[in-house]
């Protein structure tokens, strides 16, 4: 079910009453309970899939356990290898294998040969990436000797299937959030005010700011040979926010809604559009997946602590491959390699950890440096989405070429409500001025009196009720 559905509203308040009035004195009770709740959440979407996440939930319990007590560190390896195996195995096939049949025939078809390959009926999982994720970092660091394995198949099972981060993430590590799961929890008021401001955020930066500006964006990307240049750059920035606010969104109502139950999410966004190169864009951007395949591709590969060629070589890895995990497309493939380009200058000159700080931390503006820093960096990210954002690669290369002409300078052919903009505007302010926080509204109970901090929820809520464009999917659903 949808985050932003009168099914989760139903199912939210529900699920809370039941975990803190009827099952608060026993945690085991409650990671039960929380378990079967997940699972009926997942099954709103497809029933039948539970069967694919309780398998993969059961392979990699039981490899953690063999994988600790196997001796030799040949059947370490061996039963690492077979979860591995198993688990890309079944994300491949279903998340690749008509990408690879379909380059396959185009392949041919370029050296002369006549192809005929029908393309597989495959239905994507939802989730499948996020969760087969949570399991190989469990398997991998008990592996590395980082872990014990658990014994209780229900925490083990709740780590893996929580679900306000099933769906789309973030992706959790076991050395985070099990010992959370295994350890008793109470009612905190504070803690759930919180959680509430911070899903009330979430939703604001969906319904309102992404909901909004996907709705003009889709107008130039489905159509992007009927608009002048203007209205192209209009709609690669539009999707900039769209995506930012979709993503970043669903991560915010996914933190607010485990600090309910009483967890702490990884967090996922650090407010990226303000980050002063691309370095520390991609340490604010989808942290959870930046820093997993840091953990666990780019440093086991050497990191940039090899020679110089392998430096880049890993470089372009880690990035190709978090492209491909987005989706089997060459346009992601080509969105990961433009940033693995933008990464690599700031990487040899030794310069990717400049900007470690939150910028401009002890004023209120930034200084010209640092606005320039965060313009140009934000030009790169927004170039790079139209390949993220493209059905292919010659609709990229058409659209970016129809950027690039003097019809830069007129009016564009799209029409957009000022009231867009100005959404926009007040969402960046609002980010700018909470920029310090977990998420930008964290401040407010403690830097404004209570009739401002009213006001703004009022109105966030008037907003999210009125101010809605078409609703759209997540579009991290879709990986």
């Amino acid at each position: 079910m949808l985050f932003n559905s009168l099914n989760f509203a139903i199912f939210l308040p529900i699920v809370f009453v039941l975990y803190w009035f009827l099952s608060c004195k026993n945690f085991k009770t409650q990671n039960l309970y929380l378990l079967c709740a997940s699972y009926v959440f997942y099954a709103f979407w497809n029933w039948s899939f539970l069967f694919l996440l309780t398998f993969s939930t059961f392979l990699d319990y039981s490899s953690g356990i063999q994988i600790s007590r196997s001796k030799k560190t040949s059947i370490k390896r061996l039963w690492l290898t077979a979860s591995i195996v198993i688990n890309l195995g079944l994300l491949g096939y279903f998340k690749y294998c008509n990408f690879f049949i379909d380059s396959f025939a185009t392949f041919l078809q370029h050296i002369g040969l006549k192809a005929n390959i029908p393309s597989l009926s495959i239905i994507l999982p939802v989730g499948i990436s996020f969760y087969t994720f949570h399991g190989l970092s469990y398997v991998l660091d008990i592996y590395n000797n980082t872990i014990e394995p658990r014994t209780n198949y229900i925490d083990y099972s709740l780590f893996v299937s929580f679900f306000p981060l099933l769906v789309a993430g973030p992706i959790e590590r076991a050395t985070h959030l099990l010992p959370q799961i295994e350890r008793q929890r109470t009612f905190d008021y504070h803690k759930i005010t919180d959680g509430l401001r911070q899903i009330l955020w979430g939703l604001f930066k969906k319904i309102v700011i992404a909901d909004n500006c996907a709705e003009y964006a889709n107008q130039v990307f489905n159509n992007p040979g009927v608009h002048n240049s203007s209205a192209l750059v209009i709609g690669a920035v539009l999707f900039a926010f769209q995506i930012y606010g979709d993503f970043s969104g669903y991560s915010d109502i996914a933190l607010g809604t485990a600090r309910l139950f009483g967890f702490e999410l990884l967090r996922n966004f650090a407010n990226p559009y303000f980050s002063r190169d691309i370095a520390e864009f991609w340490r604010r951007w989808h942290i959870s997946l930046s820093s997993w395949f840091r953990d666990y591709l780019y440093i086991p590969l050497g990191g940039s602590r090899s020679s110089t060629i392998r430096t880049v070589r890993n470089t372009f890895i880690i990035f190709i491959v978090s492209g491909f995990w987005h989706g089997a497309n060459w346009t992601f493939l080509a969105w990961g390699t433009l940033h693995a380009l933008y990464f690599l200058p700031l990487l040899l000159a030794k310069k990717n950890r400049a900007n470690l700080a939150i910028v401009a931390e002890t004023s209120s503006l930034p200084s010209a440096r640092e606005l320039a820093g965060m313009s140009f960096t934000f030009l790169l990210v927004v170039f790079a989405w139209i390949f993220f954002r493209c059905s292919t690669i010659s609709q990229s290369i058409s659209y970016i070429a129809g950027i690039f002409n003097l019809s830069i300078f007129s009016a564009p052919t799209v029409s957009i409500p000022y009231y867009v903009y100005v959404l926009i505007l007040v969402f960046l302010f609002i980010e700018w001025i909470g920029r310090c926080e977990q998420y930008a509204i964290a401040h407010f109970p403690v830097s404004y009196s209570r009739p401002m901090r009213w006001s703004l929820y009022y109105a966030l809520v008037f907003l999210i009720f009125f101010c809605t464009g078409t609703q759209q999917q997540f579009i991290y659903f879709q990986f």
